[in-house]
């Protein structure tokens, strides 16, 4: 977050220009000489975890003085030519604070473009070490926000350079204030940020304002190819928290989640996490097709807070073979703890127990941090519990709520079950990695262009050597390998002629009816063979591909990764009574010719024939 968008809101606010209302110029470099500015620490939030992440140092000048607050006091040291100076003082001052708090997390600590070149052009590859100065702070913890008011695109590749001194040393970067001034697309693309901080202004009201939810949408879809993390900034109310959440973003920042402080927030204030820990309902129309958490829900009794003791909770497990917990709630019905079946018996089992606690409140075994889920809820916001950080959620399970009062339970073994079934369900439309239409809007695409009277051609591609590619670098560079496919497939592709679907894996079908179509293959072909090679490390580049155990075990030689086509054309008016699947089965043969034969195209007519479906 920008200085400049980290100020509280006073009730009258500090004059507008830096010597307004000032009997005599502000001695700014007196403040930098004497060492007067302290730093204030804005927590930033990790939504799926319901913690602190880390803190952002928000730095201010000497209290009651016109240079206090950071407009003033960053427009005073631009009219001095300072401002490189008063951001290395600001850089190092938060880092010493941060390091005097023995704070966990991380430290986002702001540099302007223009300042880190001014350093980087001074100091070279001891900038790292010169910023931090006499701090000994852990460079792993700190990740430099850039924040930029003039345009960086003549001096990318200093900036680059400076960025990578940076990252060798172990520190992250984030781009600062998206899509507002100079944090541009280009920025972010050349830079390659770990983080990048959505302005506030997309978050300011988004609950009520459809037009910024789909902009944050579109910027989260580029997030999401380009590999980085989103922070959403200045958020400020409730319900804007709850659209950031159904957004699926996982950090955020703004003065609902905490205010600038001297003091370092440790962990979330009891309301926040209360209220980070219950899931609400997403609005009727933003609601997926997998379900709600109503079909979860199993009806179990519950014992009351304050009258009911172990002893009780004993008799309820007894008596109620199937429970795997008991809730517990106080005198309206709400929930404030649950009892895991399991725990709770072999506290009991052993010896005393029941002697010494039977006739103690239930609370006493009990976990106060349950989940708690509106019925209403839809399943895909329940994935986060899947990854939450405290895994005796899915040993508890879920307290099930309607409007805030106990309404029943449900299983973690219920829950993953049910995510898994709908991601899958969900794959079938729409691959979660790509982003692109699945099976089902692949079939219905070709049965649309078999009522129409045009041919078309249907071509089936997938990568050879791509199990050992993945199996000796790993999955995250196997779905690059697959984002690198889909890329360059639609950026061959006429967006209002042609048809781009991912069947799964590394297995793509694109429906052409531009008539160059033939053409836009063969470039795809070539575009990615060359683009792949990039994916190896300098040793796999060296000697043209890798070594790696076959599928029999047996280690050998494998090039590198290419993609193979599979073309058929196909005329409509010959393919009368032939559904969508055969058509589809039958580019999959000529496909299985390319592979068995090594080659990377090869291209047959369809006759209308129907053929059996592959099975391997």
């Amino acid at each position: 977050m920008n200085s400049l968008h980290a100020l509280p809101r006073p009730a009258a606010r500090a004059p507008h220009s830096p010597l307004e209302g000032a009997a005599a110029p502000p001695n700014l470099a007196g403040i930098l000489r004497e060492r007067l500015l302290r730093p204030r620490f804005q927590p930033v939030v990790d939504l799926s975890q319901s913690r602190i992440y880390g803190h952002e140092s928000l730095i201010r000048g000497p209290a009651d003085t016109p240079l206090h607050f950071p407009d003033a006091l960053f427009a005073e040291a631009r009219r001095q030519g300072l401002h490189p100076q008063l951001e290395l003082a600001s850089f190092r001052a938060g880092a010493q604070g941060f390091h005097q708090n023995d704070a966990p997390g991380k430290l986002f600590l702001n540099l302007s473009g223009s300042a880190l070149l001014h350093y980087w052009t001074l100091w070279a590859d001891e900038m790292p070490s010169r910023l931090l100065k006499d701090c000994s702070l852990e460079p792993a913890s700190i990740i430099v926000e850039l924040t930029e008011q003039d345009p960086l695109s003549d001096r990318m590749a200093e900036v680059q350079d400076a960025f990578s001194c940076l990252r060798e040393a172990g520190m992250r970067i984030a781009l600062d204030d998206y899509g507002v001034g100079n944090s541009n697309l280009q920025l972010w693309a050349e830079m390659q940020p770990e983080l990048v901080k959505i302005d506030r202004y997309f978050f300011d009201g988004i609950g009520q304002d459809d037009r910024k939810q789909n902009m944050v949408r579109a910027i989260l879809k580029v997030a999401q190819h380009l590999g980085t993390s989103i922070v959403a900034e200045g958020i400020e109310t409730a319900e804007d928290l709850a659209v950031v959440r159904e957004l699926d973003i996982r950090y955020a920042q703004g003065w609902f989640l905490g205010m600038p402080d001297e003091t370092l927030l440790t962990e979330l204030t009891p309301p926040l996490r209360d209220s980070l820990r219950l899931r609400t309902a997403a609005p009727l129309s933003q609601r997926s097709a997998g379900g709600t958490a109503a079909s979860l829900r199993v009806q179990a009794p519950a014992a009351l807070l304050n009258r009911d003791t172990n002893d009780d909770v004993h008799r309820l497990f007894i008596e109620h073979k199937s429970l795997h917990a008991v809730a517990v709630v106080d005198a309206d019905n709400r929930p404030v703890g649950i009892i895991n079946r399991r725990d709770f018996s072999e506290h009991y089992a052993q010896r005393y127990t029941r002697e010494l606690f039977g006739r103690d409140a239930c609370s006493t075994f009990m976990n106060g941090e349950p989940v708690l889920v509106d019925l209403n809820v839809s399943i895909d916001q329940l994935s986060h519990v899947l990854i939450s950080e405290d895994q005796r959620y899915l040993m508890d399970g879920l307290i099930i709520t309607r409007e805030g009062r106990y309404d029943g339970l449900a299983t973690g073994e219920t829950l993953v079950r049910s995510v898994t079934e709908m991601r899958i369900e969900a794959a079938r439309y729409a691959n979660p990695l790509t982003s692109l239409p699945g099976n089902i809007p692949i079939s219905r695409h070709i049965a649309t262009l078999l009522e129409d009277a045009a041919d078309f051609a249907i071509c089936y591609g997938d990568l050879n050597n791509f199990k050992p590619f993945n199996d000796v670098y790993g999955y995250w560079r196997g779905d690059d390998m697959i984002m690198l496919t889909a890329e360059v497939i639609k950026r061959h592709c006429d967006p209002q002629r042609d048809f781009v679907g991912h069947v799964g894996g590394d297995d793509f079908v694109v429906l052409l009816r531009s008539p160059d179509w033939h053409d836009r293959i063969q470039r795809i072909i070539a575009e990615f063979n060359e683009a792949a090679v990039t994916l190896y490390d300098d040793q796999g580049r060296r000697n043209g591909g890798i070594e790696a155990e076959d599928r029999y075990g047996v280690p050998r030689f494998f090039p590198f990764v290419t993609l193979g086509v599979g073309a058929l054309t196909v005329t409509p008016s010959l393919c009368e009574r032939i559904r969508p699947e055969d058509i589809a089965s039958a580019a999959a043969h000529v496909k299985h010719k390319v592979k068995h034969g090594n080659l990377s195209l090869v291209t047959e007519r369809y006759t209308g024939a129907v053929l059996p479906q592959l099975t391997g």
